[in-house]
């Protein structure tokens, strides 16, 4: 899923010039069928557990898209149920289910005062499906219906000619499959298996105000302020007791917790009609105010990024973020301090291309490097590049094929962690 999903969505909405579009109406059915070949379905180093399998995917959905002058309301649904022929670690059977729904709600009370809705809802087993932001967090498969939601609403006021106001929340959610500590009493002190529901599952919520200056027809300026906090939700056990001067030290998963402070100025600058800018820059505190240490982190926030359409039914697309992100990493040091989160700097670029009338290419890539904080591995880092190519020929308005070809590379300074993985798929899509 993943990249090659991203990618083929990026030409989902555009038809050659001699195709005729169909008809507008507000809802559409739509079925995928693909085959595929993974020589990683397990995210594993190399050894016993890299294994590769052939596999095939059949991936109905159904969507809504209806708009009147004030309002536009959009939804989709797709159900994915994917075989491999040999059976992932951690799985059951051969198959893996995906559901994925997205919502928006727009409307405009005025050409002043607007209000925006999103949600996006998944259950899946992919890395780079579960994520919500840039930065991956856990970046090996994981087996089972793991869910995670992000929802955000945006309200966005032009108080005068010049100066307006953005007020938004965003809401994310995570609830990971493989619950349950496995905790061995023959060794003192007793090792701990922490589960990724104990490490991972979470709530996180997000408040911002933004001011928004327009210095020219061309260029907005902002000023924004972001409070911003992580609630661990796995109420289990993820380290060992560890001997202190007051007793025993039991890590929890609520030691994770944190509130951070964002602020920062930004640019939004139109160049041309067809090429545009985004700049974040600025910094965040973060207090673990649950870690044996009462740990508070300053670290660099910047989010930007470049569109620009260079032709027809055409564009490119960079961007760059840093920022702090929890970690499936969890290793105390001698003092019981556990790995808090990491610091991520992704760079990420993605291409769409219409090749000739019919057929359509795009290319996606991301680089993300994350350094650990406190812990065991404090200051190492974690090295993950993901890239994803996709062809894609539309017969008519109702039927397309596409193949693809997917690369993960992760390279970690934590034993045993470092994978490689290959995937090509081809497959037939209609659309009503």
């Amino acid at each position: 899923m993943g990249l090659a999903a991203l990618g083929a969505s990026c030409l989902n909405a555009v038809h050659g010039q001699d195709t005729a579009p169909p008809p507008y109406k507000p809802w559409n059915v739509s079925a995928t069928l693909r085959g595929f070949y993974d020589d990683n379905i397990n995210t594993a180093p190399n050894g016993t557990n890299k294994v590769g399998s052939l596999g095939g995917q059949v991936s109905p959905g159904v969507g809504l898209d209806w708009r009147n002058d004030q309002t536009t309301i959009k939804a989709n649904y797709t159900y994915t149920l994917r075989w491999y022929d040999k059976q992932p670690i951690g799985n059951t059977s051969h198959y893996d289910q995906d559901h994925q729904f997205d919502g928006e709600f727009d409307h405009a009370f005025s050409e002043r005062y607007q209000l925006g809705v999103k949600d996006s809802f998944v259950v899946g087993q992919e890395p780079d499906f579960l994520r919500t932001a840039y930065a991956i967090s856990e970046p090996q498969r994981v087996s089972g219906s793991n869910i995670r939601n992000n929802g955000q609403i945006n309200f966005d006021a032009q108080l005068t000619p010049v100066f307006g106001l953005e007020l938004g929340y965003a809401n994310a959610y995570f609830d990971y499959a493989d619950h349950g500590v496995r905790i061995d009493n023959s060794v003192f002190p007793n090792l701990v298996a922490p589960s990724l529901a104990g490490i991972l599952n979470r709530m996180e919520h997000s408040i911002h105000v933004d001011g928004r200056f327009q210095m020219m027809p061309e260029t907005v300026a902002i000023v924004g302020y972001q409070y911003k906090e992580v609630d661990f939700t796995g109420n289990e056990i993820i380290a060992a007791p560890f001997i202190i001067p007051t007793g025993y030290l039991i890590e929890t998963s609520d030691a994770r917790n944190s509130r951070a402070h964002y602020g920062y100025v930004g640019l939004d600058h139109n160049f041309n009609p067809d090429f545009s800018g985004s700049l974040r820059a600025g910094l965040s505190d973060t207090a673990y105010y649950n870690s044996p240490d009462n740990a508070n982190d300053v670290s660099p926030y910047v989010m930007a990024s470049l569109r620009y359409n260079y032709a027809v039914e055409s564009y490119g697309e960079i961007g760059f973020s840093y920022d702090r992100n929890p970690t499936d990493l969890v290793s105390p040091d001698a003092r019981g301090n556990l790995t808090l989160g990491e610091e991520s700097a992704v760079v990420y670029g993605n291409i769409c291309h219409r090749i000739i009338p019919k057929l359509y290419g795009s290319l996606m890539a991301q680089f993300q490097n994350s350094t650990f904080t406190d812990g065991e591995f404090n200051g190492s880092s974690e090295r993950m590049f993901l890239v994803g190519l996709d062809l894609k020929y539309s017969f008519n308005a109702y039927l397309s094929a596409d193949v693809g070809y997917n690369y993960d590379w992760l390279k970690s300074d934590v034993p045993e962690e470092n994978y490689d993985r290959n995937r090509v798929y081809f497959g037939v899509t209609g659309t009503y």
